[in-house]
């Protein structure tokens, strides 16, 4: 008998991101900068108040000098459905490890669009928006996504309990399965990846990601903010671009 067989199914239309560790501060950026003109003396900026220089970050902000926030580490450990997994590791500029069902028999644990979750698509793919969806449009979505859920989970047990490899098993489930994986980025990076999976005005370069995606995307712009509050606030005054 599987571990999971007699576990009901837990639907979900939120997504959690926690911050497990970091090394990022906004007076990394400044002694990194530092020794292109002063060598060996940036260390004395180790342990300066970065708010002094603060108009140093917002010029390497805004000309794009990029590699001095790269001195910086965060990692997250992040529950989303599978399907936003698969948009965030587009971006190779970050590391990843994500649980696996070759070695662990998975949770019954799927994604469901929350009421607010607009559901219909208006104009042509490069050029659209999306607007909200009726009752019976999300009545009729909710219902056909429990549906489809809870047979293949019932078939990934049966497979199980037949002896079939988890490796194998695995492949008749869907995407909106819950996954959970480690992401460790840099400042840079992380600020590359909220311009193009966040909307906002005032954005230089307006994006329109996934909602999904985006809901993760906001959990780790308010942990970066705190982190490193002069960066976030030269990326903000930079209309959103990544240096």
């Amino acid at each position: 008998m599987s571990e999971n067989s007699d576990k009901a199914a837990i639907f979900r239309d939120d997504v959690t991101v926690e911050l497990v560790k970091a090394s990022a501060s906004d007076a990394d950026v400044i002694w990194a900068a530092r020794v292109s003109t002063a060598g060996e003396n940036s260390l004395d900026e180790i342990n300066q108040d970065p708010s002094k220089s603060a108009g140093l970050i917002n010029y390497l902000a805004r000309e794009r000098h990029g590699s001095p926030f790269e001195h910086t580490s965060m990692t997250f450990f992040i529950s989303a459905p599978i399907f936003v997994f698969r948009e965030f590791m587009r971006h190779r500029i970050a590391s990843y490890n994500e649980e696996s069902g070759r070695y662990r028999e998975l949770s019954p644990v799927f994604y469901l669009p929350s009421k607010e979750r607009k559901l219909v698509q208006v104009g042509k793919t490069g050029s659209y928006t999306f607007v909200d969806g009726t009752a019976e449009q999300y009545e009729i979505t909710v219902k056909a996504m429990k549906e489809s859920y809870l047979l293949s989970y019932s078939n990934y047990q049966k497979m199980l309990e037949a002896g079939v490899a988890r490796e194998v098993a695995r492949a008749v489930l869907p995407v909106a399965l819950y996954s959970s994986m480690y992401v460790t980025m840099n400042a840079r990076a992380l600020m590359n990846f909220l311009s193009l999976r966040t909307s906002r005005e005032g954005s230089h370069f307006p994006s329109y990601p996934q909602r999904e995606i985006e809901m993760v995307a906001e959990k780790m712009e308010r942990h970066f903010a705190e982190l490193m509050p002069l960066t976030y606030g030269a990326f903000e005054k930079s209309g959103r671009i990544a240096p």
